[in-house]
């Protein structure tokens, strides 16, 4: 194909191709190829989207392992007139990260830092090099590399380089477009060239060519592109202008993968500043704040970011000064010192207008402030306040990166707001202000065809808009499907034309990522939402964030893709994903996969569907995404909502029966009073053996020990004891506030120790305890297997037993982190019918709540030791652990305790095939803190999961806080001559 006849492969590229045909392409792939070929239905699955709002049906995904195999899959594909997609980490935003023909993966195996020179300030990437990792490897150096998306934990150099992406840190060291110095790269015909000023390494044929074509347009490439910072849409022909030195890097540096394919890349590096500090300015509005930003810029800050009020939770205003917006202003110097002077000065020159203003100085503070500009992409996609007042308003990208000159940007979000008003709409404004580009979700309805209507009619006036303000569409992740429809608005016909040919020099058959920049798809089509059902699903789960509908609780996943981070940090997503890194196994990659499984094209099984059941087999249920994801995914849910109906009419792995029934289990053995011989059986090799292998438990597992006696009995023997006392112990006989002690199944059965001690400590702090004299049950094991009409059944029988405490009025104290989540959460969704589930679950408080809220006076005692362990993966999704974190401290407990997940995550860990995954998991963050901690360090675990992982892969006892309390309560009475009674 030459010329105008890309455009049929443009066409062939919006049908999914005949499996004849696939299976053919297949077939060349394995036979050329040394990377992964994948044509399955998961493969295909987990790239149909990127972070747009845009979906296509690939061929299949290839994972080359060099410049080899991408010109291998260029030849194969070439030969059979097949598109060719690449694909980074796939956030991007306006779908070009999307295709139907072969998708080329680069993170898995093109992805290393081949060389870093320090003295003359480059780096050599792979396409699939992490940002993060390339500025951690500059950083020994006193080196980053500039440019920095919020996605910089997981985008690529590749993607950045096909995007030209920015970052909030442009304003000091500029786009990807100002950090490239050569490029390597592969044409569709095969052509290998090196890109770098002068053309030297361009293929004659192309060289020439284009050097025509600027000789021709002279006039119009000088003329025809607005002066601004973040101009990124369409080529930047003008990048090849003589007096611009024919600057083949830059031209191709967004792209968008229409031109070539990226195999290496030197990039430069800048120095980083010996320190930083965070000046946050508020402002009485939005606009005030966005006509204030370009006048910081004399005083060379390294960024000016803004958003307004509308985008920050109450709790996070807390640690922003007074206001309606915020400037957030990064100042560097050569010191702390240093950077805080000129933090402080540039306050003072923008004192008139600002409302007030901080300085941040604490790395970790700064970073947490950070960290709510960052989630911002994903944050802004949900607004509170739904259709019918039901759950909360989805906002979409498609205007997501316009940009205006700075100096115009006020004026600009006053008209830009207007016209969202004009329509009916919302959006929240937010980003990079220093440079006049606005990020901003809208809550466009891409359901029906009347939304749809507007959401077209509302883009061309809004490019109208942009334009009249000399805006670029995109200020930074590209045209794609978004805009590349509107460029004629921006650009005129005659420069539109211009694009077209030079895409031809590049691609005359039309073959790398048609349908992208050039002769493009309209806006509104091969919108992703719609082959979703339109009606709900029926589900289990009430899904109250989401109006009850399980689709609007899938499409939460935008694919931002933060569950993709392989680093450790302060977060637990994605636990799964870090020990496999592959993307079925993500957060996101779930989701694509439910997302699928509901359109039904792809993912044809419905319910049934294997792929869905493989990829959610290794998610560990530990909600960390239910905090962690900007958008508050809950994989867990979907999780135990998929196995519940998966196995509905099925047989279920003996797993389900043997651990998710645990409750029922302990209960009998109890009750039988057979611990003591089950004990012994589980020491017995043999006898072991076949229990685990009946039970669907994993042979490398020990079979953890039940106790002797239940913490309920122990609780009837003590009470007996206390009888005649007349109150509880440390009280004096003192009425302090009642509470209820929940006996959960793990403490009750397995860790009755964790109670006794819990009794102690609360008593001590003047604390009346009552303990329901019927057994209750969160329900916690029935849901994480999908058994949700057992849990149902089980969950109502416990409000049935506790409801004289609800109406009593009185708290209810538990001390299994993952049971007081479940009471939190699973209790009131999965019986959304029943308020007596929201009464108890606002009655639930941790150990460390309660002591916070009903005996705030109290004064622990001092253990003056350092810890190390694990903060239960379920506190940090749904609780939060600053109760805890204040306890320790009165304790003089110093130090933190893991994030991430232990990787047993209740029967999770104990199952059969799951145990290399769990250990990865444990080796992830908690067992290298456990072995750095020193000999005198505390080992401290809430949840019996942790401490059972601990002990069975560390050989090392770790405690509840109750119990480390508990005997500092002990010592503190030996020292002052009491006699315990314990």
């Amino acid at each position: 194909m030459r010329g105008t006849d890309s455009q049929a492969a443009g066409r062939h590229s919006d049908a999914t191709a005949p499996r004849a045909e696939a299976d053919e392409v297949e077939a060349a792939l394995r036979a050329a190829v040394g990377g992964e070929v994948e044509f399955s239905t998961t493969s295909r699955a987990l790239v149909t989207m990127d972070a747009s709002n845009y979906r296509r049906v690939p061929m299949g995904v290839v994972a080359p392992r060099d410049a080899d195999d991408v010109a291998a899959v260029l030849a194969v594909c070439r030969e059979r007139n097949v598109p060719v997609v690449a694909r980074g980490a796939g956030t991007s935003i306006a779908g070009q990260a999307t295709g139907t023909g072969v998708v080329l993966d680069f993170t898995r195996h093109m992805d290393r830092i081949e060389h870093i020179d320090p003295a003359a300030r480059t780096a050599v990437v792979q396409p699939g090099t992490i940002l993060d990792r390339l500025r951690d490897a500059a950083a020994p150096h006193g080196l980053t590399f500039g440019p920095d998306p919020s996605t910089h934990s997981r985008c690529t150099l590749g993607g950045m380089i096909g995007n030209n992406s920015c970052g909030s840190h442009s304003v000091a060291w500029g786009t990807t477009a100002d950090n490239v110095r050569e490029l390597h790269v592969l044409g569709y015909a095969g052509e290998r060239m090196l890109l770098a000023p002068g053309g030297e390494g361009v293929p004659a044929r192309l060289r020439e060519g284009a050097r025509e074509l600027v000789r021709q347009e002279m006039t119009r490439l000088r003329t025809g592109f607005p002066e601004l910072p973040r101009r990124i849409s369409g080529y930047a022909l003008d990048e090849l202008l003589p007096e611009k030195g024919e600057d083949w890097a830059r031209v191709f540096t967004g792209s968008e993968g229409t031109l070539g394919l990226l195999t290496r890349a030197t990039v430069g590096l800048v120095p980083a500043p010996g320190a930083r500090v965070l000046a946050v300015l508020g402002y009485p509005d939005e606009s005030a704040a966005a006509e204030a930003a370009a006048g910081l810029l004399p005083h060379g800050p390294l960024t000016v970011e803004g958003m307004a009020n509308d985008l920050v939770s109450d709790a996070a205003r807390t640690d922003l000064p007074r206001g309606g917006a915020w400037l957030f202003v990064e100042v560097g110097g050569d010191d702390e010192a240093h950077a805080r002077s000129r933090a402080a000065e540039l306050c003072r020159a923008a004192a008139d207008g600002v409302t007030d203003h901080r300085l941040v100085v604490p790395p970790a503070a700064q970073r947490a402030l950070w960290r709510i500009r960052e989630d911002a992409s994903g944050t802004a996609t949900r607004m509170p306040g739904g259709p019918g007042g039901e759950g909360d308003s989805e906002a979409w990208p498609g205007w997501e990166d316009c940009a205006v000159p700075p100096a115009r940007l006020g004026a600009y979000l006053r008209d830009f707001r207007a016209l969202l008003r004009q329509h009916g709409l919302r959006g929240l404004p937010y980003g990079h202000f220093g440079d006049g580009c606005i990020h901003v979700r809208i809550d466009f309805d891409l359901l029906g065809d009347e939304g749809i209507r507007r959401f077209r009619t509302f883009s061309y006036e809004l490019a109208d808009l942009v334009v009249e303000h000399g805006g670029s569409l995109s200020g930074e992740h590209g045209d794609g499907q978004a805009r590349a429809e509107l460029l004629p608005k921006m650009y005129g016909p005659e420069m539109v034309e211009l694009f077209g040919r030079f895409k031809d020099l590049w691609d005359p058959a039309g073959g790398l990522n048609p349908g992208m920049l050039v002769r493009p798809a309209r806006i509104d089509e091969n919108l992703r939402f719609a082959p979703l059902p339109r009606e709900p699903v029926d589900v289990e789960f009430g899904y109250p964030h989401d109006g009850g509908d399980f689709s609007a609780a899938v499409r939460r996943c935008v694919g931002v893709a933060k569950c993709r981070n392989t680093e450790a940090g302060s977060g637990v997503m994605c636990p799964s994903f870090r020990a496999t890194g592959e993307e079925r196994h993500s957060t996101r990659g779930r989701a694509r996969l439910l997302h699928e499984m509901l359109a039904g094209e792809v993912v044809t099984g419905g319910w049934q569907s294997e792929e869905v059941h493989d990829a959610l087999d290794l998610c560990l249920s530990c909600k960390g995404c239910r905090s962690d994801c900007p958008v508050n995914v809950d994989m867990a849910t979907y999780k135990a909502e998929f196995m519940h109906h998966h196995y509905q009419g099925r047989r279920r792995p003996m797993a389900h029966h043997s651990m998710g029934r645990l409750p029922q289990w302990l209960r009998l053995a109890a009750a039988s009073r057979t611990a003591p011989l089950l004990n012994a059986a589980a020491r017995v090799r043999p006898l072991a053996a076949i229990a685990k292998r009946l039970g669907g438990i994993a042979p490398e597992r020990d079979i953890p020990p039940l106790a002797a006696e239940p913490f309920t009995r122990w609780w009837r023997r003590q009470r007996g004891k206390d009888a005649g006392r007349g109150g509880p112990r440390g009280d004096g006989g003192k009425a302090g506030k009642t509470l209820v002690l929940w006996p959960d199944t793990f403490t009750n059965y397995l860790s009755p120790e964790a109670g006794s001690a819990a009794v102690r400590v609360l008593e001590d702090a003047g604390l009346r305890i009552t303990v329901p004299p019927k057994q209750v049950c969160c329900g916690l094991t029935y849901v994480s297997t999908g058994q949700l009409d057992l849990a149902r059944a089980v969950m109502r029988r416990t409000l049935d037993h506790i409801e004289p405490a609800l109406d009593a009025g009185l708290p209810v104290t538990v001390l299994e982190p993952p049971c007081a989540a479940a009471l939190r959460t699973d209790v009131p969704e999965l019986l959304s019918d029943d308020p007596r589930a929201r009464r108890l679950a606002a009655a639930v408080r941790t150990f460390a709540e309660t002591l916070q809220e009903y005996a705030p006076d109290w004064e622990p005692p001092r253990i003056d030791r350092p810890v190390a362990g694990q903060t239960h993966c379920h506190q940090h999704a749904v609780i939060g652990d600053e109760a805890d974190r204040r306890l320790r401290e009165r304790a003089g407990l110093t130090g933190e305790l893991s994030k991430g997940c232990c990787g047993l995550a209740g029967n999770f860990g104990f199952e059969k095939g799951h145990y290399e995954v769990s250990v990865a998991c444990a080796e992830d963050q908690l067992l290298p803190a456990v072995r750095e901690a020193g000999s005198g360090a505390e080992l401290l675990a809430d949840g019996y999961s942790c401490r059972t992982q601990l002990e069975q892969l560390e050989g090392r006892s770790s405690r509840h806080l109750a119990e480390v309390l508990a005997e500092g309560l002990e010592r503190r009475g030996a020292a002052n001559g009491e006699e315990s009674d314990a």
